[in-house]
């Protein structure tokens, strides 16, 4: 089974709707057809952007996801990398990504390094196709 693990902006778009292709990530991981890595660097990052007043998400709305991953994911513990990331926070979903052998899913691929396993999440459904 592929693993994938989520940038916050998935996360919040799939939040934000349920329709598009984050929300086909999340059916999918919910339907345990992938599975979503996660630490706990990463949850709080997820739970600091969600419960931002500005998305005004109801509690529930906030808890969800997170609930949701700690259910189904995969926890991963991983070795910090050293490689040259334009923005410091991103390095948790990059070295995640890295130690569990996962699809890293962003919408901001400028932020990473140009690899396979680093794409946008309508690339990664039509790579499931």
């Amino acid at each position: 089974m592929l693993k994938v693990v989520l940038d916050t902006n998935i996360i919040i778009s799939n939040a934000i709707s349920d329709m598009g292709n984050p929300s086909k990530i999340m059916n999918l991981i919910s339907d345990k057809k992938l599975i979503i890595c996660y630490n706990a660097e990463i949850l709080a990052e997820y739970s600091e952007v969600l419960s931002r007043a500005r998305f005004n998400f109801s509690p529930e709305k906030q808890r969800y996801p997170i609930d949701k991953i700690k259910e189904l994911g995969l926890l991963i513990e991983p070795p910090l990398s050293d490689i040259p990331l334009s923005d410091e926070s991103d390095r948790i979903f990059y070295d995640t990504a890295k130690a569990a052998e996962a699809y890293l899913i962003t919408g901001n691929l400028k932020h990473y390094p140009e690899e396979p396993n680093i794409m946008l999440p309508a690339q990664f459904i039509e790579m499931l196709k």
